[in-house]
């Protein structure tokens, strides 16, 4: 039975992977039947296709994988699955050949049908909207799935604040920021997350802080998760990380905020003033509240952004996020460009 409700999910995938290269094309034989599914496809291609355009992109080609993470329910009429989808778009701009990766989860029902087996039922998980501090205040020890599922708390991590590494907290010597070590870093981690760091449901601003930590941005340790920028991890069920440190309406606030010495940051208008290792926020509903962040690790031949991020894991994304389940008509944007020396 698995095999049969398997060769649907891979004529899926392949289907997804003919899109992201030719938004519009029309399958010859597609194994979904939700409506609302292809509603929202037919308005997504519409809307990519106008994207690539604006952009003066060219698609090459596609490459989409796909694992299956756990199957939530299967009987021999129904099989539930939470599935996870890696594609690689790949493209020219300018003469330059350029490869973006996401990896994005959607849940996928699966009904037979006389012999054969169709998609009943695309859901697709949008991380990017979620908010840490929702969960963070509710119960520390409690961790979702990204379905709402309760998972098990989380593991302890090794506490990461020690003199060794809170660099010159007590005098405040001030240090270069290494932006081509941010990036690395970045790009290190991008796709599973460093072990050494609790990773969090909602994990980008997370990824993020570690990036400009990598790169030498100094901890600022208050001792009080409302103020500063600083993480220990995990004692038992308590949490040791401040709110910036986590959560993206905190870190917009903490990058907008005056300070004399370590992590500063200047606000600038415009994408092109950006530099590696600078952060883009993103409020998608455009009422204040940030949702999202990232970190530049690259630039198109254009010299407009490309970025990576995690919980919605995404390697040298167009900065613009036009292409996620999460952007609206109203979304809106911070760019921080790091200081030179903090």
């Amino acid at each position: 039975m698995e095999q049969q409700w398997k060769e649907s999910l891979y004529q899926y995938v392949d289907q997804v992977n003919k899109s992201r290269v030719a938004p519009g094309s029309l399958p010859r034989r597609s194994s979904v039947r939700d409506p609302q599914f292809l509603l929202e496809q037919g308005e997504r291609a519409r809307r990519l296709a106008l994207w690539y355009k604006r952009r003066g992109i060219t698609p090459l080609r596609g490459e989409t994988g796909v694992r299956t993470l756990r199957t939530v329910r299967q009987n021999p009429g129904e099989v539930v699955a939470d599935v996870a989808l890696h594609s690689a778009l790949y493209y020219e701009k300018g003469g330059v050949h350029h490869r973006e990766d996401i990896i994005e989860s959607e849940r996928l029902t699966f009904l037979r049908d006389g012999g054969s087996w169709e998609i009943a039922s695309v859901m697709h998980n949008v991380p990017e909207r979620s908010s840490l501090r929702k969960v963070a205040e509710a119960d520390p020890a409690l961790r979702l799935s990204p379905w709402g599922e309760v998972l098990q708390p989380p593991r302890p991590s090794t506490p990461l604040i020690n003199r060794g590494m809170v660099r010159a907290v007590g005098g405040f010597r001030e240090v270069r920021y290494n932006r081509e070590e941010a990036v690395a870093y970045a790009d290190r981690w991008w796709k599973e997350g460093n072990p050494e760091f609790e990773i969090f449901e909602v994990d980008c601003t997370n990824y993020v802080s570690q990036c400009l930590f990598a790169g030498g941005a100094p901890i600022n340790y208050t001792g009080k998760r409302e103020t500063g920028w600083w993480y220990k991890g995990y004692n038992g069920a308590q949490e040791w990380w401040s709110y910036s440190w986590a959560v993206s309406d905190s870190l917009e606030r903490y990058l907008s905020g005056s300070r004399g010495t370590g992590l500063r940051a200047e606000a600038v208008q415009r994408p092109e003033q950006l530099m590696l290792g600078d952060v883009i926020q993103y409020d998608w509903d455009g009422n204040g509240h940030f949702q999202h962040s990232t970190i530049v690790t690259a630039f198109d031949a254009g010299g407009l952004p490309l970025v990576n991020a995690r919980t919605v894991s995404s390697r040298h994304r167009f900065w613009d996020y036009r292409d996620s389940y999460a952007w609206t008509d109203r979304t809106a944007y911070r760019f921080f460009h790091i200081s030179d020396y903090l």
